[in-house]
């Protein structure tokens, strides 16, 4: 990969992922020093991060590295998507309306509720007993 590259990071639940687009590539993706498609092996995962450059239509122009921790599958793929569309903007800010549009800029800052204590869960109560 080449010494040129826009950087962006993204952030789901508890997953963050570092995303380094290369321009000049030919679509290659390394996640974590592995094929993207075998990182995430699930299918639909890598259309799904990809999607940021499917809407610019600059799907096979980058190579792309990604380093992500914490979190599960679904959090680490989203916060690969949001890494991606960051960095394009760093690569074109003239591509922010249509990532906007799309919705691909904004953080899901949905996480996990806590436990709160006497219940089971976040909200489950024990189960009612009269006697």
């Amino acid at each position: 990969m080449s010494a040129q590259y826009y950087e962006g990071i993204g952030r789901r639940k508890s997953a963050t992922a570092r995303v380094r687009l290369f321009p000049g590539g030919t679509g290659k993706i390394i996640i974590n020093g592995k094929d993207g498609h075998e990182y995430l092996p699930r299918i639909g995962d890598v259309d799904i991060f990809l999607e940021p450059l499917r809407a610019v239509g600059q799907e096979n122009v980058y190579d792309i590295s990604v380093h992500v921790t914490g979190g599960g599958v679904s959090g680490q793929r989203d916060a690969i998507r949001l890494g991606i569309a960051r960095a394009l903007l760093e690569f074109d800010p003239d591509l922010r309306p249509e990532l906007k549009a799309r919705k691909m800029l904004t953080r899901d800052a949905r996480v996990k509720e806590r436990k709160k204590p006497g219940l089971k869960r976040a909200r489950k109560a024990p189960t009612y007993t009269k006697r």
